[in-house]
């Protein structure tokens, strides 16, 4: 269990343009823009995040490699722990992102098509190097041998494992498959509601606590925040370690250390 409750804002980022450009969207589809990366990561920082994590979100999608060049030019501008994502297919990709000054790794759709990948990767540069994120989306269609929770508005549902930027479900139950990256040696696990993702309605309590309950790693809980209450709420109700969120501070609603006083002034230890 972490000592503080971390606050990490996202920078998800895609090529606009020719140029590559912070963008957020809503459930993973109608992506605006919204500023440069590495001015982004530089602002967040003097606000006191704990973290970054930077996704590269068509990657996969597109079937190439992280920007390694805006990585390094964040891991350059930060002093604080720093994560990638997005199109990060083997161990070369992670000791490339690696040497490039990041922290740590964000794996999804490869770790689908290649678990044995986590299992490698955890060997070779450290469980701590190796995070697990993974997409979900609630799925009503209750079957044999999956995960059921009941929901906030008293129906019932299990979660879906989904790809490639939110492109393709695979029919995996997230919960299992937690478990599963867990015991391959993730270090951490950040699953992200697509149902969330960019509604402003808050975070996903039953995906996150039914993930935090199975599993001992740390877990990022991601996908719906827009007010410090959102967050608060996300401590609370499911446990996570931290909070990630994009749009809130993207837009300049609210700060970190806006968040970081609220949090504190109702009893959340987090580092000031």
């Amino acid at each position: 269990m972490m000592e503080y409750k971390k606050i990490i804002p996202c920078l998800d980022v895609k090529v606009v343009d020719g140029i590559p450009t912070v963008v957020k969207g809503v459930k993973f589809v109608d992506l605006t823009k919204q500023g440069d990366p590495v001015e982004f990561a530089g602002r967040y920082q003097a606000q006191g995040a704990d973290e970054l994590i930077f996704l590269d979100i068509t990657a996969s999608h597109e079937g190439r490699k992280t920007m390694v060049d805006v990585a390094k030019k964040v891991a350059d501008t930060v002093e604080i722990p720093f994560a990638v994502g997005g199109g990060i297919g083997n161990l070369e990709s992670i000791k490339e992102l690696l040497d490039a000054g990041v922290d740590k790794v964000g794996i999804n759709t490869a770790a689908f098509k290649t678990p044995d990948l986590i299992k490698d990767a955890a060997k070779h540069f450290g469980s701590e190097c190796i995070t697990v994120a993974v997409d979900a989306r609630r799925n009503s269609e209750i079957r044999p041998g999956v995960n059921i929770y009941e929901l906030e508005d008293g129906t019932k549902a299990w979660f879906e494992l989904v790809i490639y930027g939110g492109r393709k479900s695979v029919g995996l139950d997230v919960i299992d498959w937690c478990c599963k990256m867990e015991s391959l040696g993730a270090g951490e696990i950040l699953p992200t509601s697509m149902d969330r993702d960019g509604t402003n309605i808050g975070y996903d309590i039953p995906l996150t606590k039914a993930i935090c309950d199975v599993v001992d790693v740390p877990v990022i809980a991601s996908g719906g925040a827009s007010t410090p209450q959102h967050i608060l709420e996300v401590f609370d109700k499911s446990g996570a370690d931290a909070a990630l969120a994009a749009g809130m501070f993207h837009r300049g609603e609210y700060t970190v250390g806006d968040v970081k006083e609220y949090l504190r002034s109702k009893g959340i230890n987090v580092k000031l």
